[in-house]
């Protein structure tokens, strides 16, 4: 998958893609969709992966008054609480989040991925934080490019996800693809 998005153009910073959660052209899109999706909208507080991927999602999140929760890079088990825009970068975390050993009130998990598929099979780089199972019991969702979907994976998921987002549309995990626009 990598290897597609590098030669096909569709990722962006950090290069090279390999070894990284992708950050796919139209994440931003995606993020917007995923957000707006009537799923989301019950969610006030979430645990958002630290993925450049994902840092759309983070930014709009925060703007739209959401509380995120950030997996701490250098404390394992911790996790920034944010409340504010600036928050979305990883850079500006230690300023302004607070650090917390539990993501109190979390309703759900964004999961940045490699790969998924229509039946809602997620794949990671395969040793970050999602992929030792975050063990919460909450509903969890993803972002990607139409490019990273496919009819089923290689092998086994990290993860299940009820919504994938792409930045044409949100699939259903079920495999129901809903047409959704902001």
């Amino acid at each position: 998958m990598w290897d597609v998005l590098e030669r096909t153009r569709l990722c962006s910073f950090p290069f090279p893609p390999q070894g990284h959660c992708p950050n796919f052209n139209g994440a931003r899109d995606a993020a917007k969709n995923l957000l707006s999706h009537p799923q989301m909208a019950a969610h006030r507080t979430l645990i958002v992966g630290p993925e450049r991927a994902l840092m759309p999602l983070r930014k709009l999140a925060l703007q739209s008054g959401l509380t995120l929760y950030v997996p701490h890079q250098k404390k394992e088990g911790w996790y920034w609480r944010l409340t504010g825009p600036l928050g979305a970068r990883l850079s500006q975390m230690p300023a302004v989040g607070e650090p917390r050993l539990k993501p109190e009130g979390a309703q759900a998990v964004v999961l940045a991925c490699v790969a998924a598929d229509r039946q809602g099979g997620r794949l990671g780089k395969g040793y970050g934080w999602g992929a030792r199972g975050l063990h919460l019991g909450l509903p969890e969702y993803t972002l990607a490019h139409p490019i990273m979907l496919s009819a089923q994976l290689p092998c086994a998921a990290d993860s299940t996800v009820k919504l994938i987002a792409t930045p044409r549309e949100v699939i259903e995990a079920e495999g129901h693809s809903l047409s959704h626009s902001p």
